[in-house]
């Protein structure tokens, strides 16, 4: 199929509609109101697809439930502070156990923030995303047609896995616009298609329940086991990475989403000026692609980490590293996005550096000592 231009929101509305969605409720916040209004005009057009715009994020996030234990194949779309109202939605439909989609198009925070691109909500959706013990299925793209790709196979993760899974992407992403080739169209579900736990009428068979309340300690420590059970086959069958020039690279860039393309260039610039440079991207940020990170860091000098945010990734990356390597961290704020030539100033300094030397490889979170603050003020005085 020919490529075509479109937007980064309007290409993963367009593949979720070819990935067979048939219901969508969301709440319009910039940058990602372009896939909502998309929804709003094309889902008309399907019989049997339903639209709605909700009152808030936290009705939406309801109404996604509501249509999960259907047996729908449903999703939401928000951004940064949207999302965070959508938390305990999330954690129902986790301990309920039913599949949904939600796609996050980042902006920069804390509080409401600006409508830049930022991947500040890292700790949210690996970490934070409502309570109780489960990881959503979270995966970040760092191209329009990745991420079209990644929606597309979305739902079927979802079913599979009966959990939340999450299209992480920013701002820049979801405004931007590349040729992309979309896929092919998906059937809808046909009602024998439906899974034998949705909820569809129990007219000439026994009732079902869907819940994710369970006033047993006993009984909820079982829940919480299979939640585990299955959390730990995504981990051994989600993994997910791309890594570039690492066979002899004595600096490893990480870096994910719209910071891994951009280090991308940064890479190829180094390596023209003969500086062994390697990147791995972590595409699933969770399950995080420790091992393959693990076994890099036995490999390479030194480790770079680069992000949109105050270093929550890097956390990660430190437990993975398990002090093989020295780890250093650059990152902008606030809806600042790093430029090429500011991560190969860098890769300069820290391959001027003796090996021995870790220049901001110090333990702790990554705040308190943040080479991002250095930057800002170094870009606020030119």
């Amino acid at each position: 199929m020919a490529k075509e231009l479109w937007k980064g929101n309007e290409a993963i509305a367009e593949a979720a509609l070819r990935a067979g969605v048939e219901a969508y409720f969301g709440y319009p916040i910039t940058p990602q109101t372009e896939l909502l209004e998309y929804m709003a005009r094309e889902i008309p057009k399907y019989p049997g697809r339903v639209f709605l715009q909700a009152e808030s994020e936290l009705a939406a996030v309801n109404m996604v439930y509501g249509a999960a234990c259907g047996g729908v194949r449903t999703m939401s779309s928000s951004s940064s502070p949207g999302i965070s109202l959508m938390s305990e939605g999330l954690s129902y439909i986790a301990g309920t156990e039913v599949p949904a989609v939600l796609v996050d198009i980042m902006r920069g925070g804390p509080g409401l923030g600006n409508i830049q691109p930022s991947q500040a909500d890292y700790f949210q959706m690996t970490k934070s995303l409502g309570h109780g013990d489960y990881h959503a299925l979270v995966l970040a793209p760092s191209t329009v047609q990745e991420a079209v790709d990644l929606t597309y196979e979305s739902f079927e993760l979802a079913e599979k896995y009966r959990t939340v899974v999450v299209i992480l992407a920013d701002g820049a992403i979801g405004q931007m616009m590349e040729p992309v080739e979309l896929p092919p169209w998906r059937e809808t579900m046909r009602e024998e298609q439906r899974p034998d736990w949705a909820l569809r009428g129990a007219k000439d068979r026994p009732h079902r329940i869907l819940t994710s309340l369970n006033l047993t300690p006993e009984g909820l420590e079982q829940t919480n086991l299979r939640l585990q059970a299955r959390l730990a086959t995504v981990q051994r069958n989600e993994v997910r990475w791309e890594e570039e020039l690492t066979e002899d690279a004595e600096l490893l860039l990480v870096a994910f989403g719209t910071m891994g393309r951009i280090c991308k260039t940064a890479l190829r610039a180094a390596r023209r000026k003969g500086q062994k440079v390697g990147l791995l991207r972590p595409i699933s940020l969770w399950p995080f692609p420790e091992q393959r990170l693990h076994e890099l860091a036995s490999k390479t000098q030194r480790i770079l980490v680069v992000e949109m945010n105050a270093g929550q990734m890097l956390l990660d990356v430190q437990a993975a590293v398990q002090g093989r390597a020295p780890i250093d961290f650059y990152g902008r704020m606030g809806g600042m996005v790093p430029l090429p030539d500011e991560i190969n100033e860098q890769i300069d300094r820290l391959m001027a550096l003796p090996i021995s030397q870790p220049e901001t490889n110090q333990p702790g979170n990554g705040y308190h000592r943040h080479a991002a603050a250095a930057a800002v003020a170094s870009h606020t005085r030119r």
